[in-house]
Formats: C-alpha cells, structure tokens, sequence
C-alpha cells in the first residue's frame, strides 16, 4: 500500500507597489544563457504599462493586511538537507519590471513575495508563501481546524511550527481538504503520526470522490504529465529576471515528501451544514469545478467565505498546460453564483491561494468579476464555434470586456484567455476542428521535411525567420523553427534562434506557467535536450510515508 500511495502521488506531483510607466531596461544579469530582451520585447511589455492600472496599491495593502510575522530566512530542506523551497532567493522581485518580464506577471510576482503569518479576521489565520498554496487555521473549541495542509511534509511541518511559535500551541482537531490536488494534501503526513494516517482519530473532511480523484487523476499518464508539467512549472529554470520568476498562482512548487490521508467524513451536498470542535460550518459541495473533487465553506458566525479555489486572484485553468481532463466553465460559473446567493452577506473571502477580500461590496464584487469570467469565455467561445470558427481563430477573436479586462484579479497569470477558449472547445467539441486538411496529416517530423522542402531548404527558412526575428514577429518565427528543427534536429544555428524566439515570447508572457513554458524549451535547446518534452528529468524523489 505504501508503494501504491508513491507511485500514486509522484504522478501528481506537478512538478507563486506597482511599476512606474517609464521606459524598461534589461539589467543584463545571466540566467542559463537566456538572451536579453530585444527593442521589440521592451515595446510589447511597456505597452502593458500603459493600459493596465498600475497605480492601484490595493492589492499590496491587502495581501499585507493582518500579518503577525514574517520570516526573512524562509528556506525548507528535505530530509536529505536539499533546500525545496527557497522564498529569500526571489529578493530579486523588487522595484519597476526590467524589459525581460512582463511588468503584470511583475505585479503578482511582487504580491505572492509577501510571506508570513496572517491573521484574516478572528479566529481565522493564514500562512502564506511558505508552499505554492495557502495553510489557514480556524480556531476550534479544542484545538486547530487545518485547511488544506499544504504540498509536502516539510513545508506544512516549517508552516505550522511558524504558526505555533506566533499563536497558541494547540493540538489539531481537525482537518478539511477543499480539494483533489496534491498542493492542497501532501504536506498532511506533518499533521498526523504513521498510524494516524492509516486510521485518523479526528475528523478529516474532503469532497465526495477526493480519494478516487487524488489517486487517479494522472496515474495513467503520469509519466507523459511529469514531463510537461517540469515545463509548465519551470522545473529547471533558475530563479532571475530572465528565468523563473512565478508561478501566477504562488512562488512555486516544492519537491519533498508527499502523503495522502483517507478522509472520514465526505460532504456531498449544498447545503451541508456541520459542527467541527465547535465552529459552525456550511459546506458547498461543487465537483467539476476546478477540480474533479472540490468543496467550498461559509462560516455563519464568522461571515467568512472559504472559496477553495473556485475563486482566486487571477484568471485560473479551464484547462491546465501540464495535461488534465478540461474543466467544465459553465460549472465553475455556477457555483460561483450558487455561493453568492448562499453566502452573500460574507464580511471576508479567503480562499486556497493568495491574499483574502474583505467588506461585504467587495467581496460580492470579486466574487461576481470571477463568476462573469467563465462564464463570458464559456459563452463567446460557444457562440464564435456556432458561427464557424475554429479555437486558434476563436483564441485570437476572443476579447474580454474593459470591466474584466481592466481588473488585476481577472487577468491571465495562471490561466489565459487564449488557452482557456480552446478548453471550452474542446470540451464540447474534441481535438477535430472540422478541417478536413487537419483530419489525418502527416505526423511531425515527415511534415516537416515536406515544409522545409518546399520553402527552398534549410538555408533559406532560417535566413527569413532570422529576418522575421528582427521584426519582431516571434510567433511565425517559432512555428517556422518548429519545422526546422523537427526536420533537421542537429542544425544547431536553427536551434540557437529558435531559443532566442522562445526568450522573447516567454519575456512577454503575462502567464506564469507560459513564461515557464517557452524559458525551459529555450534551455532545453540550449543544453541539447529534446525540445519536445521526452528527456526532461529531475522532479523530486517520493518517500513513502
């Protein structure tokens, strides 16, 4: 059983003050060999300066508000003394963006550096920034309720000794698991002895289908999602200003030990109202949200909304980049709305990543912007596929409307706008775009061949896409070199542009996992490693626990 639980939980170890708008500079520092930022790259992320509005401070007053203490020195070692997260080494993450990161992605990259102890109102903390998501503790009659125990042992084991040392040493009476993803479970072997884990003594509530869904999301394909997901979460890139920077959602995601506990009580309706050492709970049962197993709380007497991560401060996955069934939007839009009508008199929303929102307005107000945004991309998406375009035309067509676009928690750190429609496409229509050319052609590398061929050899593609490079057009460039490179993979001088077309697009990437993506395929070429994911090693060792 403790082999099945490793093996289990490696496959789903998926393994985040505003800029002034003057002009950016590249300070130049190396990162891997990354390239600096080009003319046309500071252009495009100043230009981002310019529409959004960066003067807002707001966010940066509430992701400090309530902090009891901070840790400046927040390094946590496995058991093997390998340091597995490492929130000093982000230092750099200060002052105007520099021309190689988008100076959004800047923004939330500044917010998840604020760290520590926070209290959210009473009997309600939270620890952030000491895992990719959020520990919050509720003052129970007898001891600590713990929601969502963090990634690894050794994280939510630095979490709650930080906690202990800062408030009341109490015993944990209970333990809620919003969710079927491992950055919400792993770390929960730091709460209970070997046989507790086997055989709690205390309650530990999840959604009805967590364990099936924690132990079967990505066993199948697991081998296939490790590797991507060492893209999407920029598993080898090193942390500066032209490598990792943020995950959108958090810091980042560590590597240590993972557990996985069989909970004992299920909730599997809305309402579902329970008593847990003497807090009252309301529970929102909303499966195929987010995630396959998912539930949400209100806390009558408290006022306060826990939104797991049915809501957060940036635009999430519909579908995530490391290869996941896609998400149902029109769902997810649901029950946003579903709690507004149960929950609409909540004084304060925290949820399982990033910083809470406080006052009744606000809180209905953020709440109804997240509810709108599935919402709109589900429909538009549907409603440009009934009108005959295919997800790359939609994905380009499709624009949110200012009142969405114009608001910092609605924008695409996590998710994007573009890959986001083309999960609602997908998930109504499948891969097949209705395009006979694209029903059965050839495979990669014969098509490629045929492509390089036809537009007079080698030579001549990679003297226009160098050409297409100084104009800046980086996306041709990269789908050119694409062919290129799967047609000719030792043509080192095709691989070294197309490295520096996948520096520039990731430089201008306002998504995290985006950024990760083209950063870690342009260190892949760099270091000789396949580009297309099949030699990508390095994400962490599980220990049974």
């Amino acid at each position: 059983m403790k082999k099945l639980i490793a093996m289990v939980v490696i496959c789903l170890a998926w393994g985040f003050s505003g800029c002034k708008k003057e002009m950016l500079r590249d300070p130049g520092a190396d990162a891997r060999g990354h390239t600096p930022a080009t003319l046309a790259t500071a252009r495009a992320n100043q230009q981002v300066l310019e529409e959004l509005p960066f003067s807002d401070g707001l966010d940066f007053s509430d992701s400090r508000r309530g902090l009891i203490a901070s840790d400046p020195n927040l390094r946590v070692r496995d058991r093997k003394g390998q340091i597995i997260w490492d929130q000093p080494t982000y230092g750099f993450i200060k002052g105007e963006a520099p021309a190689c990161v988008n100076p959004s992605l800047w923004r939330q990259a500044k917010l998840n550096n604020i760290h520590g102890l926070f209290k959210v109102t009473e009997g309600i903390y939270q620890l952030r920034g000491f895992c990719l998501a959020n520990l919050t503790l509720i003052e129970g009659k007898s001891g600590w309720i713990v929601v969502d125990p963090l990634m690894t042992k050794q994280t939510a084991s630095r979490a709650m000794a930080f906690a202990r040392k800062h408030l009341k040493d109490r015993p944990i009476s209970a333990v809620i698991l919003t969710h079927s993803h491992i950055d919400h479970f792993g770390g929960v072997a730091a709460l209970f002895d070997e046989e507790n884990l086997k055989n709690p003594h205390i309650p530990v509530i999840a959604p009805k289908g967590f364990l099936e869904e924690a132990t079967s999301e990505n066993v199948i394909a697991g081998i296939a999602m490790g590797r991507r997901a060492g893209y999407m979460y920029g598993r080898n890139l090193s942390p500066s200003v032209r490598g990792y920077v943020d995950n959108g959602l958090g810091k980042s995601t560590p590597f240590g030990t993972f557990g996985l506990i069989k909970p004992n009580r299920l909730v599997d309706r809305t309402p579902q109202e329970m008593t847990i050492d003497g807090v009252r709970f309301v529970f929102q049962y909303a499966p195929e949200s987010e995630a396959p197993a998912e539930l949400a709380f209100y806390l009558p007497d408290k006022k306060a909304f826990c939104g797991a991560e049915l809501a957060s401060h940036t635009m999430h996955n519909l579908y995530t980049l490391r290869g996941a069934k896609v998400r149902n939007a029109l769902k997810w839009s649901g029950y946003i709305d579903q709690a507004i009508r149960l929950f609409g008199d909540a004084q304060v929303y925290f949820g399982c990543h990033l910083w809470p929102v406080w006052g009744n307005a606000r809180v209905v107000d953020f709440l109804k912007r997240q509810r709108d945004l599935y919402k709109y991309i589900h429909d538009q998406t549907i409603r440009l596929a009934n009108a005959g375009y295919t997800p790359r035309e939609i994905a380009e067509r499709i624009k949110l409307p200012e009142s969405l676009n114009r608001s910092f928690s609605e924008r695409g750190y996590y998710g994007t706008l573009s890959h986001n429609s083309k999960a609602v496409y997908q998930y109504y229509f499948g891969w097949y775009d209705g395009n006979p050319a694209h029903l059965n052609p050839l495979p990669p590398k014969e098509s490629a061949v045929r492509y390089i061929q036809f537009m007079g050899g080698a030579h001549s593609v990679l003297k226009r896409a160098r050409a297409s490079f100084d104009k800046g057009e980086y996306r041709w460039v990269a789908e050119v070199l694409n062919h290129l490179v799967f047609a000719e993979p030792e043509n080192e001088k095709a691989k070294a542009l197309l490295a520096q077309t996948y520096d520039q697009l990731g430089y201008q990437s306002e998504s995290g996992p985006w950024r990760n993506v083209y950063l870690t395929a342009a260190y892949a070429a760099l270091k000789h490693v396949n580009l297309v994911t099949r030699h990508i090693t390095g994400f962490g060792k599980i220990i049974p626990i």
